[in-house]
């Protein structure tokens, strides 16, 4: 909570205040599970809350065409330090500055938690080819191991087998979800467990003397049950569920001269949304759920320039 009297960061822009520390600390993704999310083909991809690019690199590496998104420019400051032949925008998965059907596979990595699903889906949706898929991947300590649950009690606890979530189970979008899960360790130690604390969410979050007691905490954790300058690997399982869309939201533009006269009619924008607005067409019926969104923006085209970044607001 911000402490000035200004409004609190959105949850998904506490990361950039650690975005080095998340680099360090936070575990990468085991390479299987990231062929599993893409299949054999190169696809072009969109890459929502891309972070810092611990899985971009892997989707780089398999030969996709990755244009990675983050909604906070110090993460994608560091994600170019990692990565600088990228193309990347500074935006939100609730208004992606893409065309109807670009993208072939849109992938999310430890980040769906923090969308407005509602407004999120139906743009995921919308930028994603006929037979196109959403991707969900994340990683899991796996607190079926005690000294791991104990671990969770200072830092939170992590659950396994919960599912993609009911926001995508029930979501009129996307078919059925198809999951797999994949395990790897990461070797953490005295240096990299702090930086692993400091990543989380509910840390960054803390004032500064909260984040060092609860550094101390672990530390104390880590002394009891750590091995030295050897370390200690912390168990993970990476879940990765992946849904093919279903039903394609379209933009729907209105020319000027039209959209003047019908704001002379009844039921015309004069008695509705604001002139240039745009609307995605969602599903027909009781169910159905009208989405406005800013105008769609062609993506930036292929250059060999090195990283392209592109602030939408």
């Amino acid at each position: 909570m911000a402490t000035d009297g200004s409004t609190p960061a959105s949850p998904a822009l506490v990361f950039g205040a650690v975005a080095q520390a998340y680099d360090r600390g936070r575990p990468g993704y085991p390479r299987e599970a990231v062929e599993w999310l893409t299949g054999p083909e190169p696809l072009s991809i969109l890459e929502l809350g891309a972070g810092t690019g611990k899985l971009t690199e892997h989707l780089l590496a398999l030969g996709h065409d990755v244009h990675a998104t983050d909604p906070d420019p110090r993460m994608l400051d560091r994600l170019g330090a990692r990565l600088g032949e990228l193309r990347v925008s500074q935006t939100t998965a609730e208004e992606i500055p893409a065309a109807d059907a670009t993208y072939d596979l849109v992938v999310v990595a430890d980040a769906f938690e923090y969308f407005d699903h509602d407004r999120a889906l139906p743009e995921i949706a919308r930028v994603l080819k006929r037979g196109g898929s959403l991707a969900l991947v994340r990683n899991v300590r796996d607190e079926r191991i005690p000294w791991v649950k104990r671990l969770g009690n200072l830092i939170g606890h992590h659950a396994l087998g919960t599912g993609p979530g009911e926001e995508l189970e029930s979501s009129p979008y996307f078919g059925p979800t198809d999951e797999a899960t994949f395990k790897q360790w990461q070797v953490i130690h005295r240096a990299s467990v702090q930086d692993l604390v400091r990543s989380l969410g509910d840390v960054a979050g803390l004032p500064a003397d909260a984040q060092e007691a609860r550094i101390r905490e672990v530390l104390a954790f880590y002394d009891d049950f750590g091995r030295g300058m050897d370390g200690m690997q912390l168990p993970y399982v990476t879940e990765c569920f992946r849904a093919v869309v279903g039903i394609q939201p379209k933009t729907i533009r209105k020319e000027p001269e039209r959209a003047a006269d019908d704001a002379d009619q009844p039921g015309g924008t004069g008695s509705g949304a604001e002139a240039g607005s745009t609307e995605v067409a969602g599903p027909v019926g009781k169910d159905s759920i009208p989405v406005v969104l800013a105008p769609a923006v062609e993506p930036p085209a292929d250059d060999d320039t090195g990283m392209l970044l592109i602030r939408f607001r």
